[in-house]
């Protein structure tokens, strides 16, 4: 059998050569316009166009997650942002931070801000063969989004003239640019916008601007992004010193530093504003304070001790001040003779406290000033006491009628803040011989009036930072305040037998690491001083 295809028609012959005729015709016509564009082809990979292959490509681009994926250590040396200096001119530099700004000049030139926690540099990107800049190169610079994490190195020169935009006054000549992760496009706050002062909104609205104002709530719901201003930087290393200083503080005075539960049976202050839960199917809360366990160590024997941890508090105190959770800086210690021997502690520790952050933390006060102006805090070298009595006959005298025998209410804390700034020239003083009924139950009644306590609250701007006493230390007076308050003793029987053992006499004080911070750096509310707060609304992120 022939593998031959049989004959074709006299007609099917003729509409193949037709359209062989049309194919040829087309192909003719192809050929024309593939000539025109491969003449035009050389003009559009020239370099300056930033087409067509780029010899310098390895200096640049994005780099793969995997390779992120701690493969290796090179042993390369990288420089910190903050670091760099006129000394450091002409050195080569490797740094890794957040794109601020991205600014294009040209085709063949670029600014890039890098930051590194509250450090900026300005990178620049000048397309030259020697330097192995490409404008390919430029363009994937200024294509970058803001915030993405870029690596740069490159060589550092001083400028002409000074900058104004960043914080070192040198500039890194880029020879490669590796971003590590890009960030959104689009971000949710602007963190310009969340970066601007009072002052800033004022002089706008002088001259018919209008500037993006970032709300409260806005930022806390992007806190990841908002932290990331000079001003928020600047907090959380202040907060980060006074917490240190704290500790060292204790240290150097032989305190113990301790950990307390923060699961309990029963509530530490009494009331009912605790976080319940159910452990293992018993009733409990989350501790209020460590109060009744530092107790419970100095029976055990430590003469004296500290805590820093958090504390719980189930308020719906929807204020500036308030949260339902915080950093408690605790204390309690043996007294010989006097409660006035933690009074002298508190005294010792704070003065510490604000010499240390005003000699030691001038560039963080200062960035916070710039967004949160604030005067210093005026204290004195002795810290000033004064009778609870005392305070309440300043306000008398000043128009305030208080509620006899009852605590000071905010406002009255304010005003008698600003007439003992009046008169005594300090914003830090010790309110001492509190009444007994608006103390918790553990707290030592006077000896000579037992409508008074051995108590005392400390003050800072007018605003109320620790409360302290000589604790009871007698399980019979114990139980009886106990019971005097609402509280069920069986609830805190453990903690009442503890001094059945033999207990001495002792005192001691609790403090909110975020108010110490608020109040000194003169910040509005307190969730600016603290990490991710938690309030009576907010339980997110």
């Amino acid at each position: 059998m022939s593998s031959e295809p049989p004959p074709a028609s006299s007609t099917a012959e003729d509409l193949s050569a037709a359209a062989a005729s049309i194919s040829k015709k087309q192909l003719k016509k192809d050929a024309r316009k593939a000539e025109k564009a491969a003449n035009r082809q050389p003009q559009q990979t020239q370099p300056q166009d930033g087409a067509g292959e780029d010899p310098h490509a390895g200096n640049y681009g994005d780099v793969p997650v995997e390779e992120t994926q701690s493969k290796a250590i090179s042993g390369r040396s990288w420089t910190t942002v903050g670091d760099l200096g006129e000394d450091a001119a002409g050195r080569p530099v490797l740094v890794r931070g957040a794109a601020q700004a991205i600014r294009p000049v040209s085709k063949r030139m670029a600014f890039v801000v890098l930051r590194q926690g509250m450090s900026t540099v300005q990178c620049v990107l000048v397309a030259s063969a020697d330097a192995g800049v490409s404008t390919q190169m430029v363009r994937f610079a200024t294509s970058l989004s803001k915030e993405s994490i870029v690596d740069v190195e490159g060589v550092v020169s001083l400028p002409k003239e000074p900058l104004k935009a960043t914080t070192q006054q040198v500039e890194i000549q880029v020879r490669k640019l590796y971003c590590i992760n890009r960030a959104i496009p689009t971000l949710p706050i602007n963190l310009e916008d969340a970066a601007r002062s009072e002052a800033e909104f004022e002089r706008a609205e002088q001259s018919g601007e209008k500037l993006v104002r970032v709300g409260q709530d806005t930022r806390l719901n992007y806190r990841a992004i908002d932290l990331r201003t000079p001003a928020n930087q600047a907090i959380f290393r202040i907060q980060c010193q006074v917490e240190n200083k704290f500790r060292e503080f204790f240290l150097s005075k032989n305190f113990v530093g301790i950990h307390s539960p923060k699961l309990i049976s029963g509530s530490s202050e009494g009331g009912a504003a605790v976080f319940k839960l159910q452990y293992n199917g018993q009733p409990a809360c989350l501790a209020q304070s460590p109060q009744l366990y530092k107790q419970m160590a100095i029976c055990g024997g430590f003469d004296r001790v500290f805590e820093v941890g958090p504390v719980f508090r189930a308020e719906n105190s929807n204020t500036h001040r308030h949260l339902c959770e915080f950093v408690g800086l605790d204390a309690e210690m043996e007294i010989k003779e006097h409660y006035f021997e933690v009074c002298d502690i508190i005294d010792g520790l704070f003065v510490a406290i604000f010499k240390h952050l005003n000699e030691n933390c001038k560039k963080e006060l200062d960035t916070i000033n710039r967004q949160y102006p604030f005067e210093p805090l005026k204290y004195l070298e002795k810290t000033l006491k004064l009778t609870y009595e005392e305070g309440i006959q300043m306000l008398k005298e000043a128009g305030t009628e208080i509620e006899p025998m009852g605590d000071l209410n905010t406002e009255a804390e304010k005003k008698l803040g600003r007439l003992v700034k009046e008169k005594y020239g300090t914003e830090f003083f010790i309110l001492y011989r509190y009444p007994l009924a608006v103390r918790p139950f553990y707290t030592m009644p006077c000896y000579d009036d037992p409508a008074y306590s051995n108590s005392f609250d400390v003050f800072i701007r007018g605003e109320e930072i620790i409360s302290g006493a000589q604790r009871i230390h007698t399980p019979e007076l114990l139980t009886k305040r106990a019971t005097e308050c609402g509280i069920d003793a069986s609830t805190i029987a453990s903690y009442i037998e503890s001094f059945s053992y033999g207990a001495p006499p002792h005192g001691g004080f609790g403090v909110g690491l975020e108010r110490v911070v608020m109040l000194f750096c003169a910040l509005n509310n307190i969730r600016k001083t603290s990490l991710f707060p938690r309030d009576p609304q907010r339980l997110v992120p």
